[in-house]
């Protein structure tokens, strides 16, 4: 029976709050304790009675005890059908079984399903009577169990259904009690026969279960033993396969695998092994160790290839080929120079990517101008002679034959266009006719006499213009050789300051490269300098080489001796600290100390010249300090004011009479700064890490603040000049 709507409404005892999930069901929760419940809280006063009820309800209790043989460990069944497992000497009790007994476990269980199965040497008899106890024990352990869970549900059930109803009508208590003894006495009678049934239907599910197990541990066991075959004959197989193979052949066939498969050579055997294990070259080897050798070689051997073939493709595109290809296919002139040359391809891979600098490269490049001034001198002769040969096999020359005419039956001829100037093929003309003169056919004397004279005044005409075009033709080449000169000083200016400058760069790589210690002198550093071809091939002369020398050991030493401040600012945290306060004996092993090759004396030199700095550098930085304090240069300038001021002080408001102690008057700001006083100023300025850090030196930093306040100046006064007519 349920409690009416109404007084489950109001018998909800503080602080609990009903609320509804997203689910629709009612829960109950108390924000005192943070606790949520589905059963609906009982009220305080019902309280007693429900935990008096809920003390019938019978706890989870062992019911058998079986010794595990050979161990200490008990296997414990309780009420409720669990099974745990305890010790008997450490007091110790577990739901699982432990890590040492299994096996013990396992053979104990074993045992019991022989016993419980029974044997077909024993009688018939016997064997029912042993399956008979063992189903009427199992018969009872579930009922044990089933009796617990129902008596468990009632005293819930009584609990939420009649607590309330008890508490609040208690006159009629007895009334109630008869009716639950009657409900008691029915639902008993009800209980023992669904126990009884529930009994005999668990008996029959649990042998259909024990049988099911069976059945399921047979197949395994076939698929076990069947497995267990195919892997003893793949074993023979795979040993009858390996033994067909030496030690060496299995190992190169397993790297021949290992090359199949691609295996990268970075990763390690663990991530690669389930690439390969399958394959039955794998059991070439007969050790793991073997196999992980093999794998290593492998790795070793490949990571190796890998990198000679990105070698070849890195050379492939930056060899000698390549930059022989960049001078066929850019330079065609012999007047090419190297210079412009460089400029426009010292960025291309085919440029910087053969030779060991550009001495080199300019080498290469003046033979290969070189080669084709020959080539092109070369070409020129073969078409000169061509062409000729091309005259003595076409050419109709007649007497009085002209260039213009000739030329004509000539220029489908490849030989004609060889010859590339028109001048030059013009020249060739007339050399051949000259050389051809004896064989031409001969004419009558009277035309020859009639020629005689026009030829002679075109020769002198034609001598003339000779003369004239021999001049220019010099006068011209003194000028382009002139201009070449030129051009050619300026080139070589500027080549020298650029490998002046590539030079001073490489130096000063060799000397980053090969000097690291400050305390080495250029004669005991030239032996090695000498050894390295940046040094042998230097451009720079002697003087500067060693000028950059001597400033690059300066810039060690320097590096050091910083590196050798910094280690003495730690241990000298003020500059009252002695030479002997600090730590000499690891100052001593320090690497500053040992690269700058420092013993005591040397140390203690340095460190005074640093402290004498740190002085000098702190006792700036204080005079800034009373430079920017507002208050010590006010009241320092105003103490050097004459008198009163200017108008004998400061006069108050007449009209504030009742401001200040006075109540008018005037006030001498002389007067007040004559007060203010060095331990005013000291008061000010003790915070600033510029002052304290003279605090060993008190009264030298008074002294201080006295020459300074004594170097202040008055400040300029504001004069008033009262306007006319004003009384």
């Amino acid at each position: 029976m349920s409690a009416p709507p109404f007084i489950q409404s109001t018998l909800l005892p503080p602080p609990w709050t009903q609320h509804t999930a997203p689910t629709g069901q009612i829960y109950y929760f108390n924000p005192h304790t943070n606790e949520s419940t589905y059963v609906r809280p009982v009220p305080s006063f019902l309280a007693g009675q429900n935990a008096t009820q809920l003390q019938v309800k019978k706890k989870d209790k062992p019911l058998f005890k079986t010794q595990i043989p050979g161990t200490e460990w008990l296997r414990v069944k309780t009420t409720e059908g669990r099974v745990f497992y305890s010790h008997k000497v450490k007091k110790e009790s577990v739901w699982t079984v432990p890590d040492g007994i299994k096996e013990a476990v396992e053979e104990f269980e074993r045992q019991e399903k022989e016993k419980q199965h029974p044997k077909e040497s024993e009688p018939f008899a016997v064997q029912a009577a042993k399956v008979t106890r063992t189903t009427e024990d199992e018969q009872r352990l579930e009922v044990e169990r089933v009796k617990s869970q129902i008596q468990s549900d009632l005293i819930k059930r009584k609990a939420d259904d009649d607590g309330v109803m008890k508490g609040m009508h208690a006159s009629k208590k007895a009334k109630v009690q008869d009716e639950e003894d009657e409900s008691e006495e029915e639902d008993g009678g009800i209980e023992e026969e669904w126990q009884r049934e529930a009994a005999a239907q668990l008996a029959v599910e649990a042998e259909e279960i024990e049988r099911a197990k069976e059945e399921a541990k047979k197949v395994e066991e076939e698929n076990r033993r069947k497995e267990a075959a195919e892997q003893e004959g793949k074993a023979k197989e795979l040993e009858a396969y390996a033994s067909q193979f030496s030690l060496e052949e299995g190992k190169a066939l397993f790297k021949t695998l290992l090359r199949e498969k691609d295996i990268n050579p970075l990763h390690p055997w663990d991530t690669s092994l389930p690439k390969f294990v399958n394959d039955k070259r794998y059991s070439l080897l007969p050790t793991v160790s073997a196999r992980k050798e093999a794998f290593d070689e492998y790795c070793r051997d490949r990571a190796r290839e890998l990198r000679q073939q990105n070698v070849k493709k890195e050379k492939g595109t930056t060899s000698q080929e390549d930059f022989e290809t960049l001078l066929t296919t850019e330079v065609k002139s012999t007047r090419a120079s190297w210079t412009d040359f460089r400029r426009t391809w010292k960025k291309d891979r085919r440029f910087y990517g053969w030779g060991r600098d550009d001495r080199e490269r300019e080498k290469r490049f003046r033979e290969f101008i070189k080669d084709l001034g020959q080539k092109k001198k070369a070409a020129a002769e073969k078409a000169e002679a061509d062409f000729l040969a091309l005259l003595k096999e076409k050419a109709v020359i007649t007497d009085g034959a002209v260039w213009k005419e000739v030329k004509k039956d000539l220029v489908s001829d490849p030989r004609y266009d060889a010859v590339g100037s028109s001048s030059l093929r013009e020249e060739l003309f007339n050399t051949f006719i000259k050389a051809k003169g004896g064989g031409l056919q001969t004419v009558s004397n009277s035309e020859v006499m009639t020629t005689v004279d026009a030829e002679s005044d075109a020769a002198k005409t034609k001598d003339d213009k000779e003369e004239r075009r021999k001049r220019a033709v010099k006068e011209r080449e003194e000028r382009v050789r002139a201009e070449r000169d030129r051009l050619e000083a300026s080139i070589g200016r500027s080549k020298s300051d650029l490998n002046k400058e590539e030079g001073e760069r490489d130096f000063k790589s060799l000397l980053t490269d090969a000097i690291r210690d400050p305390q080495t002198s250029w004669d005991a550093a030239l032996p090695q300098l000498q050894a390295d071809p940046r040094f042998r091939d230097s451009p720079l002369p002697l003087n500067q080489q060693l000028h950059l020398f001597h400033t690059h050991v300066g810039y060690l030493r320097s590096k050091h001796l910083n590196n050798l401040h910094a280690l003495l600012e730690s241990h000298t945290p003020g500059l009252a600290t002695p030479f002997r306060g600090l730590p000499l004996e690891s100052l001593l092993k320090a690497l500053p100390v040992t690269r700058l090759g420092f013993g005591v004396d040397d140390l203690e030199h340095e460190f005074s010249r640093w402290q004498r700095e740190r002085n000098q550098k702190a006792r700036t930085a204080f005079d800034e300090m009373l430079r920017e304090n507002s208050f010590v240069s006010f009241w320092g300038k105003l103490g050097k004011v004459g008198g009163e001021g200017v108008d004998g002080g400061v006069k108050r408001d007449d009209d504030d009479d009742e401001e200040g102690e006075g109540g008018g008057g005037k006030v001498d700001m002389k007067a007040l700064a004559k007060n203010i006083t060095t331990e005013e100023i000291t008061k000010v300025l003790k915070n600033d890490k510029r002052f304290i850090v003279f605090d060993h030196v008190p009264e030298q930093r008074e002294n201080w603040v006295r020459e300074y306040l004594s170097q202040l100046s008055a400040p300029d006064l504001s004069v008033h000049v009262p306007a006319s007519g004003a009384p």
